[in-house]
C-alpha cells in the first residue's frame, strides 16, 4: 500500500482537499484508495508520532495504526491530509526559515510506515499574501513582533522542499501554487488520490465556486456539457476564460495594510516567488503542477 500525505501549507487549503476526497469516498474505495475522515486519523497519528520520537514504527505498530484509521484489510493507497503535518502555523516563520522543521516532520511521518512507499503533496503560496494571511490567523496585533525578526525576502519555499527531499530521497514530492489551485483542482485531486485522470469525480468546481459568480458556474457547467474538453490544457483554458469573465472581485483581490508592507516589497516578493517556483521544478524527485 502506498501512503500519500498532503501536508498543507497553512492558509492554502483549509481542508478543501480532504472534503472533496471524502465526497468521492465510495468511488475511490472501488479503486483501492482509502480516505479516512479527520477524526479517524489525526489524533491517532499525533499520538503515535509522539511515542516513536522519530524512530521507525515496528510491524506491530504499523498494523495497529492502520487498523485504527481504516476499515479494510487491504488497499492500494491511503490518503492522509492535514495542514498541521508540517507543524503549527504559529511556527511557520521560526528560526528565519519557512517551516524549519519540515524535513523532521516529514521524516516522522515517513517512519510511521517504513515498510510502505510514501509520497508528499504540498501547496505553496506567494509570500506577499502568505505572511499577511498567517498574521491574520495567528497575529496578536503587533505585526513586527509576529515576524520574529524574519526578513521576508530571505525566505524561499525551495529551501523547504529541498530539505524534505534531502532527508527523504525515496519519497517523491508533488507541489503546486495556491494561486493556480482553482484551475488545477481536478488534477490535484486526481494526483493525490493516485487515480486515472479520466475517472469522473465529484467536486471539480469546489474551489472555483468560491471565487466565481454562481451564474458563471452554471454557464460553465452547461458549456462543458455541450463542449467536453479533449485535453487537460483545453479544459484549463476554458476555466480561465470563464474565471476572467465571472470572477468575484472581493474573492480574488486582497487588501493589505500592514506596517512596512509596501507595494514595492509585495512586487519583489512575488518576483522571488516566480524564481522559487522555477527552482522547485528543477529539484530531483519533485513534480511541479502548473497551469
Amino acid at each position: 500500500m502506498r501512503i500519500a500525505f498532503h501536508m498543507g501549507v497553512h492558509c492554502t487549503d483549509e481542508d478543501r482537499l480532504l472534503k472533496t476526497l471524502l465526497k468521492n469516498k465510495g468511488i475511490l474505495a472501488e479503486q483501492g484508495v482509502i480516505v479516512p475522515g479527520p477524526s479517524r486519523f489525526r489524533s491517532v497519528i499525533a499520538d503515535v508520532v509522539a511515542k516513536l520520537r522519530g524512530g521507525k514504527a515496528s510491524r506491530e505498530t504499523q498494523d495497529i495504526l492502520l487498523e485504527a484509521i481504516t476499515d479494510v484489510d487491504e488497499a492500494e493507497r491511503l490518503v492522509l491530509s492535514f495542514e498541521n503535518f508540517l507543524g503549527a502555523s504559529r511556527r511557520a516563520l521560526e528560526n528565519g526559515a519557512l517551516y524549519h522543521l519540515a524535513a523532521d516532520k516529514a521524516m516522522r511521518l515517513r517512519n510511521l510506515f517504513p515498510d510502505n512507499p510514501v509520497e508528499f503533496f504540498i501547496g505553496i503560496r506567494d509570500l506577499a499574501t502568505f505572511i499577511p494571511a498567517l498574521y491574520e490567523r495567528d497575529g496578536n496585533g503587533d505585526f513586527r513582533a509576529f515576524l520574529q525578526g524574519v526578513e521576508p525576502l530571505s525566505l524561499h519555499w525551495a529551501d523547504m522542499i529541498e530539505s524534505i527531499r534531502e532527508a527523504l530521497p525515496d519519497c517523491p514530492v508533488t507541489v503546486w501554487c495556491n494561486e493556480d489551485t482553482p484551475l488545477l483542482w481536478p488534477q490535484i485531486v486526481h494526483e493525490v488520490a493516485g487515480v486515472d485522470p479520466q475517472l469522473r469525480l465529484k467536486g471539480g468546481f469546489d474551489v472555483l465556486g468560491e471565487i466565481m459568480a454562481k451564474e458563471g458556474i452554471l454557464r460553465l457547467r452547461a458549456y462543458l456539457g455541450e463542449h467536453p474538453p479533449q485535453t487537460e490544457i483545453q479544459r484549463r483554458r476554458i476555466l480561465a476564460a470563464f474565471l476572467d469573465k465571472y470572477a468575484l472581485e472581493e474573492a480574488v483581490e486582497e487588501e493589505l495594510d500592514l506596517p512596512g508592507w509596501t507595494q514595492e516589497l509585495t512586487e519583489e516578493l512575488s518576483a522571488n516567488y516566480d524564481d522559487d517556483v522555477l527552482d522547485i521544478s528543477r529539484l530531483p524527485g519533485v513534480t511541479m503542477l502548473t497551469v
